[in-house]
């Protein structure tokens, strides 16, 4: 955890902000209980998070891929290369969306804009090191030449929602969720659309992709 008390006060207030804007039904769903802390969501975003990223296209449509994410002073940090698709949709739309979802009790979602970095300028030299502490053991040293070979970006979140279940605790819908992990999982069907449903099935809990 590499962040100042300055970036976790930072962070704090974005969580803060979050929450006071979120919906009825968010706020229903998420209680202030089950809310990560400044603290608690640098402690778990250690080492790599592997984010579904949401970029737009020029026709206005999400278009979500994985990235490996970085957290590191209080926002999420990714590499792509240069001429990929989620760099250009960047450069010309940088308005962006990810989410952290390890497994079924934890989550973090932010969006803001994305913002391109020079990973050789010292004022990302911590970042570098850090970025560099995590991946050379992976992959080698000759992994640096492939970070200053490809595009670095942060995410300037402007919304930050955190989720986690607390074990015990009563859901709205679900009830009890200490059996909740217990309970069977109804299987996703991919034809010509998807159809998703939770293992326990609320009213109106249900939703259909159709893929375009």
């Amino acid at each position: 955890m590499r962040e100042t008390a300055a970036d976790l006060r930072q962070l704090q207030d974005l969580l803060d902000r979050s929450q006071d804007l979120a919906g009825p039904h968010l706020r229903e769903m998420l209680s202030r209980v089950r809310w990560l802390t400044a603290k608690e969501v640098c402690a778990r975003l250690c080492g790599i998070n592997l984010l579904s990223l949401a970029t737009v296209t020029s026709r206005g449509r999400p278009l979500v891929g994985p990235v490996d994410g970085i957290f590191f002073r209080g926002a999420f940090h990714f590499g792509s290369s240069y001429d990929s698709v989620r760099i250009g949709h960047i450069r010309r739309r940088p308005w962006v969306s990810a989410t952290y979802v390890p497994e079924e009790n934890l989550a973090v979602t932010v969006r803001g804009e994305a913002s391109m970095l020079d990973m050789r300028a010292d004022e990302n030299s911590d970042l570098r090191e850090q970025v560099l502490n995590i991946y050379t053991p992976k992959y080698g040293p000759e992994w640096e030449v492939f970070l200053d070979a490809n595009a670095y970006v942060r995410i300037n979140a402007n919304r930050m929602l955190t989720f986690h279940r607390v074990q015990g605790l009563h859901h709205p819908f679900l009830g009890d969720t200490t059996s909740l992990a217990e309970r069977p999982v109804v299987p996703m069907t991919v034809h010509n659309r998807l159809d998703v449903f939770t293992g326990v099935r609320p009213p109106n809990s249900g939703w259909r992709l159709n893929a375009a």
